[in-house]
C-alpha cells in the first residue's frame, strides 16, 4: 500500500505545467472556463446564496474570495461556498465511469488555495490537472471498493486534497497524510436517496471540496492520516498510469442545467423539435426509453431548482417549448411556467434492458412523441451532447460559457474573463481573474 501512495504523492509534487502535453494544457484551460461558467450562473441559485452567507458568517477570514459575492472568507469557507455554486445548476463537467463530477470539487479548492498563496497561473493549472487525475482515479477505486453508489463529494475529496497539497508545497509524506485524511473524513453520501428526494445536499460536492482542503491544511501542520485506497494493490494500474495517461482528456461537458441522466432525452427532444417544426400543443404523450437509474428521476412538478434538475419530465418539456434548459428554466423563480408544467405532465419513462446494459459506459435513451393526431415520432437511440463521441469542442464550451456568464455580466466583461482564462498560464498570480469575477449586483 505504501508504494502506491508514494507513486501518487510523487506525481503530485513533480508535475509541472511545462511537462504537460499540449492537449492536456488545452483541456485544463477548457475545464477552467467551463467551471467558471457554472460558478457564475450557479451563484444565482438560492442554495448558493445560503451557502455564501453561512460561509461568510461562520468561516470568516481574508484568505480567499467567495466568488460573485464580492467578499472574502477563510480558505475552507471560500471553498465551501464556491464549490456549491459550481454544482448549483448541475451543469459542471463529469466523468462517465465514475458517474460524477470532479471539476466542481477540485476547481474551487485549487483556485482558492492558489489565490491565498498568490501562485502563478501556470502553477494553478498544474495543480488543477493533478487534482483531476487523482479525483478521477479515486472515483474509480471508490466505486469498486464500496458497495453503494456514493455522491461525488466522497471520492472527490481526495482530488481536492491533492490539488491544495500541491499549491501548499507539501512534502510527499504530508501529501500521503492529506489524501488519507480526506478519504477517511470524506462525506459518505448515498446518491440515489438524493435522486429520490432532490435537495440542496445533491452530490455533496461542496462538503467534499472543503474536506479535501482542510485535510491538506491539517497534513501541512503535522496531522497524520491512513494510507488512501489508491495505494491498494488492486488499484495499482490506476496509479501507475499517472503521468502517462491523462484521464482529464476523457471528461464530458454538459450543455443543459439538469442531471446527466436526463440529457440524452433533452438532446432527443431538441432534435425532434427542429426536425419536425413541432408545436408542443400537438403532443399527447412523451415516452422516454432509458436505463434504470434514469427512471428514478422525478416526473413530478418541481417546486425548487434541485427538483427541476433531478427531473426527467421538466427538462424535456422546457427543451420542447423554449429550446434550452438553463438558468431561465431551472432557477426557483422560473418554475411556474404553466405551459412547461402541462407538457411535463405528459412524460413517462420506461426501463430499456439494452440501454441498461450499456450504462454507465454510455448514457442513452430513445424518445417517443405520440401526437394527438395519432402519429408517432421516434428519436432513435440518442446519447448526450458533450460526451467523447459527440463533443462540445472548444467553440461549444466557449459558447456555453458566454451563455451562462451573460446571466450576470455584460458582454465586455464576459469577453474579459474569457481572455484571462485563455491566458492563465501567463499570469503572475490570479488576482486579475479573481477581480474580474465581482458581481455588479453584489457591489
Amino acid at each position: 500500500m505504501l508504494r502506491g501512495n508514494l507513486i501518487v504523492s510523487s506525481f503530485i509534487r513533480e508535475l509541472t505545467w511545462d511537462s504537460l502535453p499540449p492537449a492536456v494544457q488545452q483541456q485544463a484551460r477548457l475545464c477552467s472556463l467551463d467551471q467558471l461558467g457554472a460558478i457564475i450562473a450557479g451563484s444565482l441559485a438560492k442554495g448558493s446564496k445560503i451557502m455564501a452567507g453561512q460561509a461568510l458568517e461562520h468561516w470568516p477570514g481574508d484568505a480567499a474570495t467567495v466568488l460573485l459575492f464580492n467578499a472574502k472568507a477563510s480558505l475552507p469557507g471560500a471553498v465551501l461556498a464556491n464549490a456549491f455554486s459550481a454544482n448549483a445548476l448541475d451543469i459542471d463537467d463529469g466523468y462517465r465511469a465514475i458517474k460524477g463530477h470532479p471539476g466542481a470539487i477540485v476547481f474551487p479548492a485549487v483556485l482558492a488555495a492558489a489565490e491565498k498563496r498568490k501562485v502563478a497561473g501556470k502553477d494553478f493549472l498544474a495543480a488543477l490537472v493533478a487534482a483531476y487525475e487523482v479525483a478521477i482515479r479515486a472515483g474509480i477505486a471508490w466505486h469498486d471498493y464500496h458497495a453503494e453508489y456514493h455522491g461525488s463529494g466522497s471520492w472527490g475529496s481526495l482530488g481536492a486534497a491533492a490539488g491544495v497539497a500541491k499549491i501548499l508545497g507539501l512534502q510527499e509524506s504530508e501529501i500521503i497524510n492529506a489524501l488519507g485524511t480526506a478519504e477517511y473524513h470524506a462525506p459518505i453520501m448515498p446518491m440515489m436517496r438524493c435522486i429520490d428526494y432532490p435537495a440542496m445536499t445533491k452530490d455533496g460536492i461542496a462538503w467534499g471540496a472543503m474536506v479535501g482542503t482542510v485535510s491538506a491544511l491539517l497534513a501541512g501542520a503535522g496531522y497524520t492520516g491512513i494510507p488512501s485506497l489508491l495505494g491498494m494493490e488492486e488499484y495499482r494500474h490506476l496509479v501507475e498510469s499517472l503521468g502517462r495517461e491523462y484521464l482529464i482528456l476523457n471528461l464530458y461537458f454538459k450543455p443543459y442545467a439538469c442531471c446527466r441522466w436526463a440529457q440524452p432525452a433533452v438532446t432527443a427532444a431538441l432534435e425532434l423539435r427542429e426536425k419536425h417544426n413541432l408545436n408542443p400543443e400537438n403532443i399527447d404523450r412523451i415516452v422516454v426509453h432509458t436505463f434504470d437509474a434514469a427512471t428514478r428521476l422525478w416526473l413530478k412538478h418541481p417546486s425548487n431548482t434541485e427538483e427541476a434538475q433531478y427531473n426527467m419530465a421538466y427538462p424535456i418539456a422546457a427543451a420542447l417549448l423554449e429550446g434550452e434548459v438553463g438558468p431561465r428554466q431551472v432557477l426557483d423563480e422560473n418554475l411556474q411556467n404553466r405551459e412547461i408544467l402541462e407538457l411535463a405532465a405528459r412524460v413517462e419513462t420506461v426501463k430499456d434492458e439494452l440501454l441498461e446494459r450499456q450504462f454507465p459506459a454510455k448514457c442513452l435513451c430513445e424518445l417517443k412523441l405520440i401526437l394527438k393526431d395519432g402519429r408517432e415520432l421516434r428519436s432513435g437511440t440518442v446519447g448526450a451532447i458533450g460526451d467523447l463521441d459527440n463533443p462540445l469542442g472548444v467553440d461549444g464550451i466557449e459558447q456555453k460559457f458566454t451563455w451562462l456568464a451573460s446571466h450576470v455580466f455584460r458582454e465586455e466583461q464576459v469577453a474579459k474573463i474569457k481572455k484571462l482564462v485563455w491566458e492563465l498560464d501567463k499570469l503572475d498570480n490570479l488576482k486579475p481573474l479573481i477581480d474580474s469575477l465581482r458581481s455588479p449586483e453584489n457591489s
